[in-house]
């Protein structure tokens, strides 16, 4: 158990993992910062837009249209995460093939991160990013092809944790579905399968403050090493692997995202540590839920906690043989003609 908090804290707290990965894979990796990770459907249409959110922080969005959708008024989607990720990855491709099934739909990259406005950079907030999806809500609602009273969320990964939040207080979001859920201040204060003593979280408080010590002194926040640097060692646990798998390789690389090619400031966790998100899960009903999580996934008891803890009506789809990252990128796994049908029958 305390190598398993460990291991989380490093992680998703200081991004202090040393990974090793083969250095043709390195070579191969596009560097452009306007590299997506997909191709663009022939059936969409991708423009950039930006819009704030209430705190003033300008946020970088791209839009997807179905093509020849004319005139008529389309249901709309907000799209964003994992977490740690950018709209050229997984919300991208998840936009992209929404888009293709009649949505309008906006895939954003969240404040503090990629082409977003904030600083510092490389931030995250459970207010903040619960606060993006809802000035992603506004800016669709003001699309003139959009109707604005059949408008949904699609979270991913740690965005999955905010879209729920986001649902819960924003009754203008009618349906939300959110795939390989985590609940990040649930993992952050308590880590991986809630392990952390209070020892241990008193300890990692300690830790942080006398950080903040540091940060005062020298003006700035410091940055941990980066997330996943350019080696694996080869004993790192499956699901490091994993998403090494991911946002290292050819596969998922991006240089604009925070798990490809940066760090967390090593204050990040601070925010998330007192903010239980989902705590008023439940007043996401009667609007419908979809939770979409992998067998073999390190993160399923998220998604199977939050299907007990919510009313109904809600629907849990487990994926056979997947795992975490799957739901990221793989097509062929990810159920969208199941996204498609929940939203057609729910806005």
């Amino acid at each position: 158990m305390k190598k398993t908090f460990a291991i989380a804290i490093v992680f998703l707290i200081t991004g202090q993992i040393f990974s090793q990965k083969a250095q043709s894979n390195l070579e191969k990796m596009n560097t452009s910062k306007e590299h997506y990770t997909f191709q663009l459907s022939d059936k969409a249409t991708r423009q950039k837009v930006s819009f704030k959110n209430r705190y003033g922080i300008t946020l970088s969005g791209d839009l997807y249209l179905p093509k020849n959708a004319g005139n008529e008024k389309l249901s709309a989607l907000a799209i964003s995460g994992p977490f740690g990720a950018v709209k050229q990855q997984s919300s991208g491709l998840y936009a992209n093939q929404m888009a293709e099934r009649g949505f309008i739909a906006l895939a954003f990259d969240p404040s503090y991160t990629g082409e977003s406005g904030g600083e510092p950079r490389n931030l995250a907030s459970p207010e903040i990013n619960t606060e993006d999806f809802s000035a992603a809500v506004d800016f669709l609602g003001l699309q003139k092809n959009a109707d604005r009273n059949k408008i949904g969320i699609i979270g991913i990964c740690g965005f999955g944790g905010f879209a729920l939040n986001a649902t819960a207080i924003d009754k203008r979001v009618k349906a939300v579905a959110t795939t390989s859920l985590y609940d990040m201040t649930r993992v952050m204060s308590k880590g991986y399968n809630d392990s952390v003593t209070p020892e241990q979280r008193t300890k990692t408080l300690e830790t942080l403050g006398e950080q903040r010590w540091k940060d005062a002194e020298n003006g700035k926040p410091a940055a941990g090493p980066r997330n996943l640097p350019e080696a694996l060692k080869g004993d790192e646990p499956q699901f490091v692997k994993e998403y090494f798998d991911y946002y290292r390789t050819p596969r998922g690389f991006q240089v604009n995202s925070v798990n490809s090619n940066g760090a967390w400031l090593v204050t990040n966790s601070i925010s998330f540590m007192n903010m239980p998100i989902l705590t008023y899960v439940k007043e996401i009903s009667p609007r419908p839920m979809l939770l979409v999580a992998g067998e073999n996934a390190h993160s399923r008891y998220f998604s199977e906690d939050i299907f007990k803890a919510a009313n109904e009506p809600k629907e849990l789809i487990i994926i056979p043989n997947a795992v975490h990252v799957d739901l990221y990128d793989k097509i062929d796994v990810i159920p969208f003609d199941k996204l498609g049908s929940f939203f057609n029958d729910n806005l």
